[in-house]
């Protein structure tokens, strides 16, 4: 990255406060994919979501009803019904009995291509919505019917999809194939896994917010993605 020529330009070392907001988020939502039980998983990750959408809007002193908060939380983010959901992660604990060490290898990969999808959903969606807000698309009026949220939703979702997002997912997977929390659940879920709820760890929350931090530094490195990703949803926004 080149250096700055004035001191206007923004600082190597200063990060994008839209992507700070939502960096702990990204990671929280990532690792809905540990939790080892089906539809479980699906409820922390709206559970998630949703909170995401809620700390946003606070932030501007908005307390829109429940079901604005969902609709741009966005009420399906995985690919597949949840019968599929259930049938595959059912299908992999299946297979460990039988090929245990292609069985990790493939669970592994699964699971972080999961876990990085996930983080990546919620780290774009978190980030246009703010983008929303600055422009002035939502108002304390806009929210407080679903109208104009589920044309923002919109406009965020196929902006998302119109916009390759492989160099935000390969930083994100860097980030998750290195996470200590990340192989230990995955390792306690491939070896000894029993069906109950996962227990957060000792240090879990530091590991998370250390986590965000780095992620939050490499989403800045990506600013002119985010840009494109800005004026992607302006036009959505305005066909719509």
């Amino acid at each position: 990255m080149s250096s700055p020529t004035s001191g206007s330009e923004p600082q190597p070392s200063a990060v994008s406060p839209q992507v700070q907001r939502v960096a702990l988020y990204a990671v929280a939502s990532g690792l809905t994919p540990l939790i080892p039980v089906p539809f479980l998983d699906e409820y922390a990750l709206r559970r998630v979501r949703e909170g995401m959408v809620r700390s946003i809007l606070r932030e501007r002193s908005f307390s829109p009803p429940d079901r604005t908060v969902t609709v741009l939380a966005g009420l399906h983010p995985r690919e597949g019904s949840r019968l599929q959901q259930f049938a595959s992660k059912t299908a992999l604990f299946s297979l460990r009995l039988t090929w245990r060490k292609a069985y990790r290898r493939l669970a592994t990969a699964i699971w972080v291509k999961d876990c990085v999808d996930m983080a990546s959903v919620s780290l774009h969606h978190g980030y246009l919505l703010q983008h929303a807000l600055e422009r002035g698309d939502l108002d304390a009026t806009t929210l407080a019917t679903e109208d104009v949220p589920r044309r923002v939703h919109a406009a965020i979702d196929a902006a998302c999809k119109e916009l390759d997002a492989r160099p935000v997912n390969q930083a994100l997977r860097r980030l998750f194939a290195g996470s200590r929390l990340l192989l230990s659940e995955l390792t306690k879920a491939l070896e000894s896994w029993n069906g109950a709820p996962r227990t957060p760890l000792e240090g879990e929350e530091q590991e998370v917010a250390s986590l965000a931090e780095r992620l939050a530094t490499a989403m800045w490195e990506e600013r002119g993605y985010f840009q494109s990703l800005e004026s992607l949803y302006a036009r959505h926004f305005q066909t719509r």
